[in-house]
């Protein structure tokens, strides 16, 4: 028989871990500073799905549900949830290459695809509780355009920006 100690420490150690795995809470949890994303998400201009976005401004995406979204590419994710939204937005070439953020309002999924491929995130970083911002994504891209995938949206509509790093 195990000590009452041990039997007692196994149920609160596995009661604790999901706790543990949860993303940080408020706006002070993010990796890198959001204050600029922030602001611009703030202040969105209204896009709808399929329409294009500029570089450093905040755009306010419509989305559909996610079986009939009819996105260019397949998300790199299957959705977690049933009845979730997606949309896209496509952006001119960057002026140079380099890392830029794709930062939304809401949790969803981001694929970013550019010159036919989905490409590989390089960092992200998300919280709860940050009132306008939930997450932001890194990645590599090139100075050819490019489009931002959003999938797996539990909300219809959310705010994004995509900023150099």
């Amino acid at each position: 028989m195990l000590p009452l100690y041990r039997s007692l420490a196994l149920p609160l150690l596995l009661a604790a871990t999901p706790v543990l795995a949860a993303e940080p809470l408020g706006c002070g949890h993010f990796k890198w500073s959001l204050d600029h994303e922030k602001e611009l998400l703030a202040k969105p201009s209204a896009t709808t799905s399929g329409g294009a976005a500029t570089l450093g401004t905040g755009e306010s995406l419509t989305l559909a549900p996610q079986k009939t979204a009819k996105l260019p590419h397949d998300p790199s994710r299957p959705p977690k949830f049933p009845d979730t939204y997606a949309g896209f937005v496509t952006l001119a070439a960057p002026a140079s290459a380099g890392t830029y953020r794709v930062t939304l309002s809401h949790g969803a999924w981001i694929d970013v695809v550019q010159d036919g491929h989905v490409l590989k995130t390089i960092d992200h970083t998300s919280a709860r509780g940050c009132a306008g911002l939930a997450k932001s994504v890194k990645f590599n891209l090139a100075a050819t355009p490019f489009t931002v995938e959003i999938s797996s949206s539990t909300v219809p509509s959310l705010a994004l920006v995509v900023t150099p790093d």
